[in-house]
């Protein structure tokens, strides 16, 4: 057994108290890549220095995939980040069918998603994914879970991200597959995984119910882990999850559970 995942954590969820950069120098010293979120919440120059590898970070600050005024704020704020993102190198940057407030709330919430809304943000997408050629970066759609975290967020189930992202079929546009998400709203995470497979740029995980390290809930992560090897899998899996004590020890569990 080995370590076969390329395994990252996200730095605004584990040990709270501490400087964005002293988090993000502890993973890197744990042999573990970071994700971040809003990168206008941190400073960028104390980043570059704290040594890390960075896998992904939410790719936009404000905007929407369902209309032309949101799309436009997406594909604006989107060309931003991208310069950052290579600025601090940050392997993947993040998407979501609508911005997300206080919460995680969405923004504007959008209770029923019309055949045009699809439709807008197919074309939103496109454009993103020739921006980020152009630019040479790489974007991902993430699914959400809609019943405890994230209600009202448009296009958040993995079924709807997948049709969007494969719809597209751009090296560029890649699936960001949440399976802790997907574990509350739609289960059946290994043959989803196995659907999504083509398109997956990252997989990311946390435990279920609590959003806590693997071991904590009721998700064989273990199985998943072994399922994914025997796939073909070998890409980045993102712990994007509280610590249930000490954060070092729920590291330790996260790289146990995908150790295969």
């Amino acid at each position: 057994m080995g370590q076969l995942f390329q395994l990252a954590a996200c730095a605004e969820m584990l040990w709270r108290d501490k400087p964005i950069e002293w988090r993000a120098a502890r993973l890197h010293e744990m042999g573990f890549e970071v994700g971040l979120w809003n990168w206008p919440d941190h400073d960028l120059t104390k980043l570059e220095k704290s040594g890390a590898t960075f896998s992904i970070m939410n790719g936009y600050l404000r905007g929407r995939l369902t209309d032309e005024e949101g799309a436009a704020e997406l594909l604006e704020t989107a060309r931003e980040t991208a310069q950052v993102g290579k600025r601090l190198g940050v392997a993947r940057l993040n998407l979501h069918g609508t911005g997300l407030g206080e919460g995680g709330l969405p923004v504007m919430p959008v209770e029923v998603v019309t055949g045009a809304m699809w439709l807008k943000a197919r074309d939103t997408l496109h454009r993103v994914a020739e921006m980020a050629e152009k630019e040479d970066v790489t974007f991902t759609l993430e699914n959400l879970n809609l019943p405890v975290d994230h209600p009202g967020v448009p296009f958040g189930r993995a079924e709807d991200t997948l049709a969007l992202v494969s719809s597209i079929d751009h090296p560029r546009l890649r699936l960001n597959l949440d399976l802790y998400h997907a574990q509350i709203g739609e289960g059946n995470l290994i043959e989803l995984c196995r659907t999504c497979l083509p398109w997956i740029g990252e997989v990311q995980v946390a435990d279920v119910p609590g959003r806590m390290e693997p071991g904590t809930g009721e998700v064989n992560w273990h199985g998943i882990a072994k399922a994914l090897k025997a796939m073909g899998y070998s890409g980045p899996v993102g712990m994007e999850a509280f610590a249930s004590g000490d954060p070092e020890a729920a590291l330790e569990a996260f790289r146990n559970a995908f150790t295969v």
